[in-house]
């Protein structure tokens, strides 16, 4: 099937398109594409950059431009600190919602020579944010569920989302802060977010961030409650449903039957979860609530390959969802682990910005909703 790269991708535009949104598609855009979209906000940078990655690993080539790209910035002045995730599981904990990355990512990182900090422990540093000149003139975020890895630039189904916003910034920097000091997840991200005034295609957006795990129980209850509050429509774009308090405010809207409920998920991924729920009593319900909700709400599902270190990492990544006219998505898979993890997690309540992210999953739909194919 033909790629498809967003045409929403036109840059920030601060009082009529406060950010800017890239979808990514399993052969739907080139490294070379991303790398430019990579550089370039790298390129913009006059005071700071700061980056909080979980997996970068990237080949010869694109490493290398990467790192070329951070060093112009650092031999004009620009202070650059990254910290990334350490000491991970091993096997990924997938039934609680982990991400499959191999090592590597620390050996990248400290071959660049800037100040970093390894983030331990059992819990992941999920994020995939890079905060920008925060308190300068032109502050921006770059944040979504896209790793920086070859196979997450071509082979997953991801998004990227770019903020122009002091507000933004300031608090993304607040949460980097955090684990530059803590050198773990714990005790990161544990402070409220004011909901922040934005514009998007010309009109007002309204901006919700949380991070975990400061407050992690907090996004598990928000996401549900913002679900089953929905009056329309909940449509599902992720890789993983694992939450079960999400899964039972879907049940709730599929039983009352007011509200239209669609997507697609991982069908690959899912069914690695549900056979390691098989092995814990606690969450044998969980394995019904989920074919409950795929069968009732004709969920397409991507069949990826099975996560292995030497096969592609082609997986349907997202992490998103679109309640009535507010799209829900960062680096959060809706998961209880997810709660534990070092996570961000945006809800953004604008109509045009939904039917864009609309748009996007009906494409996705239509390749991967007969027999999940388009994948393999």
């Amino acid at each position: 099937m033909e790629g498809w790269t967003d045409e929403g991708w036109a840059g920030l535009q601060p009082g009529t398109n406060d950010l800017a949104v890239r979808f990514l598609m399993q052969g739907g855009q080139r490294h070379e594409e991303i790398l430019a979209l990579l550089t370039e906000y790298i390129g913009g940078a006059r005071q700071t950059l700061d980056l909080a990655l979980y997996d970068c690993r990237l080949s010869a080539a694109l490493g290398a431009a990467l790192a070329r790209a951070l060093r112009e910035r650092a031999a004009v002045g620009v202070q650059i600190r990254i910290v990334y995730d350490a000491d991970k599981p091993t096997p990924p904990q997938l039934q609680a919602g982990m991400d499959p990355a191999e090592p590597g990512t620390g050996a990248f990182i400290q071959s660049l020579g800037f100040p970093f900090r390894r983030i331990g422990g059992p819990k992941l540093m999920h994020h995939k944010f890079i905060v920008r000149d925060a308190g300068g003139d032109d502050p921006r975020v770059w944040t979504g569920s896209m790793n920086f890895t070859d196979d997450a630039w071509t082979l997953q189904e991801n998004n990227i989302v770019v903020f122009a916003s002091a507000a933004l910034a300031a608090a993304y920097a607040r949460d980097f802060a955090d684990l530059w000091r803590e050198r773990q997840n714990d005790d990161t991200g544990a402070f409220d977010v004011p909901p922040i005034a934005l514009r998007y295609d010309g009109a007002p957006l309204t901006a919700q961030l949380y991070f975990s795990p400061g407050r992690g129980e907090a996004i598990d209850a928000a996401v549900a409650a913002w679900v089953a509050a929905a009056t329309r429509r909940v449509r599902i774009c992720s890789m993983l449903l694992n939450s079960g308090a999400l899964l039972n405010a879907l049940v709730g809207l599929l039983d009352a039957g007011q509200v239209a409920v669609d997507g697609l998920y991982d069908r690959t991924q899912m069914g690695d979860v549900l056979k390691q729920w098989a092995t814990v009593p606690d969450n044998l319900w969980k394995i019904g609530a989920v074919g409950d909700i795929v069968a009732r709400a004709n969920l397409a599902g991507k069949v990826s390959h099975r996560y292995r270190p030497d096969t592609p990492h082609d997986f349907m990544h997202n992490k998103v969802l679109i309640v009535d006219d507010t799209v829900i998505t960062g680096s959060y898979n809706f998961s209880r682990s997810a709660q534990f993890n070092a996570e961000d997690l945006l809800i953004l309540d604008s109509p045009a910005l939904a039917a864009r992210y609309g748009a996007y999953l009906d494409r996705l739909v239509a390749r991967y909703g007969k027999d999940g194919g388009g994948g393999r």
